[in-house]
């Protein structure tokens, strides 16, 4: 048997293999060349490409390793002299010297930054805070806040604006509260700029004389048509036996005016110590317990002390049909602010018949210092949420508050729960 290629024929041994890469390699067909002149030249066989692919790879090899060695024996041969030494540490110090440049550098940027946040006098335009406000185990809230930063603004002077904070608990129905949320700022900043030399307790019982006025002619139905926020029996205001507590802060570049009026509380964290800068009233305050005896009322335990065994608190805002065992005169506090203060809580009493001035300070205190608190998994209100959103409004102060509002609901407050968190520091 014969095999045919270009240019060459070859007697094939019948006793050669049959195997399929014998029968391949017997019919390889190769490719000419053809060069000028008209010769054929017939390709480099297989084996041949891979012997002449591998000299070139040999020789490549051989002038690297040729090449690597003269630059081996250069750098050996090269003196190892001091002066080779000391560039080297040269170098090194150098390098250690732009780090640290480098380094301080960011730490100035980082100072920088820090220092742009922290806000001085003059230069605030007012503190920053967080609001929680939840109906809690009560069938109706009656809890109101209002916040009212830079409520008056002095014309010369920017570090002379002033901030109001106002916190209502109603009883009764929630008119009077929401009533005092709606009107109180306007009232106390009418008098503060028409005050002329009045003190900060004149200006402020004023305010509240004439807050509970209108509060009263809105009970007797002078306030016109009802309003959704009223909740009193066939939604309607006309009903003397509806009132709210009061507490007000006004915050100045240099003071916090606490006004006071009913059982909520202001209470100031000053360098970690907690400040009430509010006293409750209660009927059996042994001042007020004489002063309503004196007036011809008397006090009655039922279920705690009460006046004429219905009102739990010696003063409020509105219960016309209390007066004037129930006066509406505020207490009011002055206090100079200090580079130590670090929050003011204002509170309804759904916090602090449950929580004491010393935790709630040391609560808010943590917020503040150490950002968002993680609720334990399960813990009670996990849904409480944020009443009051602005552009004052702090992620610290609002989990303060939050957190404040869920250690009262842990602990079974019965009462609205409502929470004020005003933070100083960023205001010096």
């Amino acid at each position: 048997m014969t095999g045919m290629c270009f240019g060459e024929t070859k007697t094939v041994n019948p006793t050669e293999p049959s195997s399929e890469g014998a029968r391949r390699r017997r019919m390889e067909v190769h490719q000419f060349r053809f060069l000028a002149g008209g010769m054929a030249v017939a390709p480099p066989l297989e084996s041949e490409r891979k012997r002449q692919k591998l000299n070139k790879l040999v020789s490549v090899k051989s002038f690297e390793i040729k090449g690597k060695r003269s630059k081996l024996e250069r750098i050996v041969s090269l003196p190892l002299s001091l002066p080779c030494i000391s560039d080297i540490e040269k170098g090194e110090k150098k390098v250690a010297e732009n780090k640290e440049t480098e380094r301080n550098a960011l730490d100035l940027s980082e100072s920088a930054s820090i220092s742009s946040n922290i806000e001085r006098p003059g230069v605030s335009d007012s503190p920053k805070f967080g609001v929680t406000s939840v109906c809690g185990r009560r069938r109706d809230m009656e809890d109101a806040v209002s916040i009212y930063p830079t409520f008056i603004q002095e014309k010369r002077e920017k570090s002379s604006n002033l901030h109001f904070f106002g916190l209502y608990d109603g009883h009764g129905c929630s008119h009077a509260a929401m009533k005092c949320k709606d009107r109180m700022h306007d009232i106390v900043k009418n008098e503060v700029e028409s005050a002329g030399e009045a003190t900060w307790k004149e200006m402020m019982t004023r305010s509240f004389t004439k807050m509970d006025k209108e509060v009263v002619e809105y009970s007797r139905g002078g306030g016109g048509a009802p309003t959704a926020d009223c909740r009193c029996e066939l939604q309607t205001p006309q009903c003397d036996a509806v009132g709210s507590t009061a507490v007000v802060a006004v915050v100045t570049p240099n003071e916090i005016i606490v006004s006071n009026c009913g059982d909520s509380r202001a209470v100031l964290c000053r360098n970690g110590v907690a400040i009430p800068l509010s006293t409750d009233h209660k009927p059996d305050r042994p001042d007020e317990l004489n002063r309503i005896e004196e007036a011809g009322g008397r006090i009655i335990y039922w279920d705690g002390a009460r006046v004429l065994g219905v009102l739990a608190m010696s003063r409020a805002i509105g219960d016309n049909y209390l007066k004037p065992y129930v006066t509406s005169e505020p207490e009011v506090t002055i206090t100079e602010r200090t580079v130590d203060d670090e929050c003011l809580i204002l509170a309804s009493d759904g916090l602090w018949d449950v929580v004491s001035n010393e935790t709630a300070c040391g609560v808010a205190r943590m917020c503040l210092r150490s950002g968002r608190p993680q609720s334990p998994p399960g813990s009670p209100a996990n849904d409480v949420t944020p009443t009051v959103s602005g552009d004052n409004s702090d992620q610290a102060c609002t989990d303060a508050s939050i957190l404040l509002t869920r250690l009262a609901l842990a602990r079974h407050s019965s009462d609205n729960v409502s929470v004020v968190v005003v933070d100083l520091k960023r205001d010096l």
